[in-house]
């Protein structure tokens, strides 16, 4: 088998819903050529994060989570920094309704871009980028 068929097993694995799961809707006239993931982050985080990301994609927000639009397999190679929460599928878990949207850029993707997501989670988390961290012989 080969990489690509693996990555695609797993990818239609995790599209299965839970129960109790809500799936966000991109704004009609948007293309998602890249599939489309989801970054929660609580909203204090959030707040701060748009201060210092050069360009905003779709952003959703509920009582306590900012939801940021992400390329799929935003997750491959990162580790995004807790108290983010990364879901595939743009999927919000346990929710009674779906979060408003709060921020449409004026291009047709939704994305913000996943790097700089990443390191604005960082730097508000005061996260070392997992790059960036020393490695271990172990």
């Amino acid at each position: 088998m080969h990489l690509d068929s693996l990555a695609g097993l797993a990818r239609r694995r995790r599209d299965l819903r839970p129960a109790g799961t809500i799936r966000l809707s991109v704004p009609d006239g948007m293309t998602v050529p890249l599939g489309c993931d989801a970054v929660a982050v609580p909203e204090a985080c959030g707040r701060a994060m748009t201060r210092r990301l050069p360009r905003m994609g779709c952003v959703y927000a509920d009582e306590a989570h900012w939801w940021w639009l992400v390329p799929s397999d935003s997750d491959v190679a990162l580790e995004w920094p807790a108290p983010a929460r990364y879901t595939a599928g743009i999927l919000v878990p346990d929710a009674d309704r779906a979060p408003d949207l709060i921020h449409c850029p004026d291009s047709s993707v939704p994305y913000t871009p996943p790097i700089p997501l990443y390191l604005a989670l960082c730097r508000v988390t005061g996260t070392t980028p997992s790059w960036s961290r020393p490695l271990s012989a172990s």
